[in-house]
């Protein structure tokens, strides 16, 4: 477990408050047995969960390629207009959408009931950068659920001012909602409990791949697991279950969200080899630039100052492939 006070230091720098105990992840206390002949009917799926069966490799497979991407705006200056940003002042909070089940990046702590998390962490460095130091000891932070599928919706809709969920910057999403420049790089990789016998991704063949709907995963599952399966879950946590009652043999996600899932889960192990790169960004209502500069800053600030780099190291530390703050991404802009 990582030192209490490593954590306890970070949450200060940030201004947070009830520092605790790192929490304890739910783990696996019994060995997973082998599968028997009627594990799978006994046992229902996860609500709302789908199964696809292989399709073979897809027509339009997905081809690793540089994100096509104009990029997002430069950071805040003195003399910009800020109206989306003194409106949420005048509301006296920043309402973002967060997942509240993936541990290391934005959880509830059984033992305190806070959020916790790098994502957490972010959100609030951010508002603390818009309500100021005179803020200081203020909650001015409305952490709101967010489901994966419906992340760009709640942005357009108006129900949260950001999001901050493990939110790849792809071409589809930036033609309808804008993002900061990235704050996380992340590989697509494979998770598969100890007891299934796969140590490579091309001994899947046959088995079960478990992603999550409303993700950008599911051509590249399809691509690299041709002759799989497909289980299709409202989350990880879902996933990670399923794995553990034999209806998957494998998640298929970022590191960054398997890292939290292999930390409940002892006899799971992340495959070597790498799918895809992802890059997560903070999603912002389209047009609201503003916005978008205020993100940008405060993520330039923490490179600038090595918060970055104590979230990384506190939550993540170890945990990925990636320990660098990813590459900013600003589109040209005329002076």
């Amino acid at each position: 477990m990582r030192r209490t006070w490593t954590a306890c230091a970070a949450v200060l720098a940030l201004g947070l408050s009830g520092c605790s105990e790192e929490p304890t992840p739910v783990r696996a206390t019994i060995a997973p047995e082998h599968e028997t002949s009627t594990t799978r009917e006994l046992l229902p799926l996860p609500p709302g969960a789908a199964l696809e069966d292989a399709q073979g490799v897809p027509a339009e497979p997905y081809v690793p390629a540089k994100l096509d991407w104009e990029g997002s705006l430069n950071p805040r200056t003195a003399e910009d207009d800020t109206p989306n940003v003194d409106r949420i002042t005048r509301r006296g909070r920043l309402v973002v959408g967060i997942d509240q089940s993936l541990y290391l990046l934005a959880f509830r702590d059984t033992a305190s009931g806070e959020l916790r998390g790098l994502e957490v962490d972010l959100a609030r460095a951010i508002a603390d950068d818009i309500f100021g130091e005179e803020t200081a000891g203020v909650n001015r932070l409305d952490l709101r659920f967010v489901d994966s599928a419906a992340r760009a919706e709640a942005l357009n809709h108006g129900e949260v001012d950001i999001v901050i969920r493990t939110m790849s910057i792809t071409p589809e999403r930036t033609e309808a909602i804008d993002f900061s420049t990235p704050y996380l790089t992340s590989r697509v990789r494979v998770l598969v409990p100890r007891d299934r016998g796969v140590e490579d991704i091309n001994q899947l063949g046959g088995k079960t791949v478990c992603i999550v709907d409303g993700t950008n995963l599911t051509q590249i599952a399809r691509t690299y697991t041709p002759h799989s399966n497909i289980l299709r879950t409202r989350s990880w946590s879902d996933c990670l279950m399923a794995t553990q009652q034999f209806q998957a043999d494998a998640i298929v996600a970022d590191d960054s969200i398997l890292a939290g899932l292999s930390a409940q889960d002892p006899y799971a192990t992340i495959l070597p080899g790498t799918l895809a790169t992802q890059y997560y960004g903070v999603g912002i209502p389209k047009g609201q630039t503003d916005l978008v500069r205020q993100v940008n800053s405060t993520l330039e600030r923490m490179r600038n100052d090595g918060t970055w780099y104590e979230l990384y190291s506190t939550w993540l530390g170890g945990s990925i492939a990636e320990s660098s703050p990813p590459p900013l991404m600003y589109r040209k802009e005329e002076q």
